[in-house]
C-alpha cells in the first residue's frame, strides 16, 4: 500500500459476538462510506491473543455466558471491582503483543469496540510518547446506563455511543463530556428493514413457506443461556407457526435442536453458526433472544420486535436495555420459558398488537449510525489522497 494511505486499527475480543459484529460493521462501514479514497484496516482480537492467561478469561466468559448465565451478574461485579484490565498483572502479559502488533501496523487511529482495550493501547501510546498525535478512539457497544467500568478510560481522545443514557453512564465514570458524542450503535449496514416479497424470499431459501408467520430462536454466537430451554418450552405448542432456530457455535445443542425439530408440530429450520444473521432476522417475523446490545440494534435495524429472555434478571449491562424495549413497547419480556407458547399465540391472534411492537422499533435506533461513527473517525485521520478502494487487512 503507499506509504501515506491512512491505516485505523481496531481492537476487538470474541467475548460473545457484540464485539466481534461492531468490528465488523466498522470495516464494512469504512468500504461503503469511505467516499472512494484510500484506507487501510486491521482488526486484532487483542485480549484472547496478547496471552495464555487473557485467553483463559474469554474462555472463562464465554462458557460462563453458555452454560450458565445467572453467573453474569457475579461476573460483572468481579470485573467492576477488581478493574484487571488497569492490573499490572494483566497490562504486563498484554503490552508485549499489543506493542509489537502496533509497531507493525503503525496505525493513524486506534479503534477499541472491547472494554478491556483501551487501557492497554493508552499505556503503549503514552510509552511511545504517541498519545498527542495518534488519536485512540472507544466505540461503546453497550448502549444503556449501568455497562461496564472498563470501558471508561481518561486517555481515549473520543468517545462515540449510542445515546445519551450512555453518555450519562461515561460521565459518572469520570469521563469530560467534550470527549463523548452520540452517534448510535455500529449495526452492519446489511442489517437493514426489506420488503415483504424480499422477507418471503428469505424464507423460500430456508426452506419454509413465504407467507407464513416465522419466529427467530436466537441462542447466539456462543449457543447457550436460557434460549435452549425456552426453545423445549416453544417446540411443545401447537402454533400456527414456523421457526428457525440458531444454536451459534455449540454443536451439542445443533444436535438437540434437530432432535427437538422432529418432535414439533410446526416446520422448523435449524442452524448452526451463520455470518448472515441479517438474513433470518428478516426472515422472521419476530425474534426470541437474550438483549445482547448488539443483537438488540441489529434486530431493530430490521424492524423486528423482539420476545426478550427475562427468565433470569438480565446481565446489568443489558439491564437499560431490557428496559428500554419494555417502555418504547418494541418488545415484549419473558418471564418464565413456559410463557413463550401463549406469548406467541397472543401475538398471532392480537395483529393490532404486533404491528404497535413493529412500528416501536422505528424510533429506537440512530438512523446511518455506522456512517456517522466512520465520519467521525475519518476526521481523525490525516489527509487522505485520492487512490484505490480501502484495503482490509485480516486479523
Amino acid at each position: 500500500m503507499p506509504h501515506n494511505t491512512p491505516k485505523i486499527l481496531i481492537i476487538s475480543s470474541d467475548t460473545g459476538g457484540g464485539h466481534r459484529s461492531a468490528a465488523a460493521a466498522l470495516v464494512e462501514g469504512v468500504q461503503n462510506f469511505w467516499e472512494g479514497k484510500s484506507v487501510a484496516v486491521r482488526v486484532v482480537k487483542a485480549v484472547e491473543e496478547s496471552h495464555h492467561v487473557t485467553e483463559k478469561l474469554v474462555k472463562v466468559y464465554n462458557w460462563t455466558l453458555k452454560n450458565k448465565q445467572h453467573w453474569m451478574k457475579y461476573l460483572y461485579w468481579a470485573m467492576n471491582r477488581f478493574r484487571p484490565e488497569t492490573r499490572e498483572f494483566f497490562m504486563r502479559r498484554c503490552i508485549g503483543f499489543c506493542t509489537e502488533i502496533f509497531e507493525k501496523w503503525c496505525p493513524h487511529v486506534v479503534v477499541s469496540v472491547h472494554p478491556m482495550t483501551q487501557h492497554i493501547f493508552a499505556r503503549i501510546l503514552k510509552n511511545l510518547k504517541l498519545a498527542d498525535q495518534i488519536p485512540l478512539v472507544t466505540v461503546v457497544t453497550d448502549p444503556c446506563y449501568g455497562f461496564w467500568k472498563g470501558w471508561a478510560c481518561n486517555d481515549v481522545s473520543l468517545y462515540l455511543v449510542a445515546n445519551e443514557d450512555a453518555e450519562r453512564q461515561l460521565i459518572d465514570y469520570g469521563i469530560a463530556p467534550e470527549k463523548i458524542k452520540i452517534s448510535g450503535m455500529p449495526v452492519h449496514p446489511k442489517f437493514r428493514e426489506v420488503d415483504e416479497v424480499d422477507a418471503q424470499k428469505a424464507r423460500t431459501a430456508f426452506g419454509l413457506n413465504p407467507d407464513k408467520f416465522t419466529v427467530f430462536v436466537n441462542a447466539g454466537w456462543v449457543g447457550g443461556g436460557n434460549i435452549p430451554q425456552i426453545f423445549r418450552e416453544f417446540v411443545r405448542g401447537d402454533l400456527d407457526v414456523q421457526a428457525v432456530f440458531l444454536a451459534g457455535k455449540n454443536e451439542a445443542l445443533k444436535k438437540e435442536a434437530e432432535e427437538l425439530a422432529k418432535t414439533a408440530k410446526f416446520p422448523i429450520k435449524v442452524i448452526g453458526y451463520s455470518d448472515e444473521i441479517e438474513k433470518i432476522m428478516q426472515s422472521a417475523n419476530v425474534m426470541i433472544s437474550k438483549l445482547g446490545g448488539l443483537t438488540t440494534f441489529e434486530a431493530l435495524a430490521c424492524r423486528l420486535p423482539i420476545i426478550a429472555d427475562t427468565t433470569t434478571p438480565p446481565m446489568p449491562q443489558e439491564a437499560g436495555t431490557v428496559a428500554l424495549l419494555e417502555k418504547k413497547g418494541a418488545g415484549i419480556l419473558l418471564a418464565k420459558s413456559d410463557d413463550i407458547v401463549p406469548t406467541i399465540q397472543n401475538l398471532l391472534d392480537d395483529s393490532v398488537k404486533y404491528a404497535a411492537m413493529k412500528a416501536a422499533t422505528i424510533n429506537l435506533a440512530i438512523p446511518n449510525s455506522t456512517q456517522r461513527i466512520i465520519e467521525e473517525i475519518s476526521a481523525l485521520l490525516p489527509a487522505k489522497k485520492e487512490v484505490a478502494q480501502p484495503q482490509i487487512v485480516a486479523a
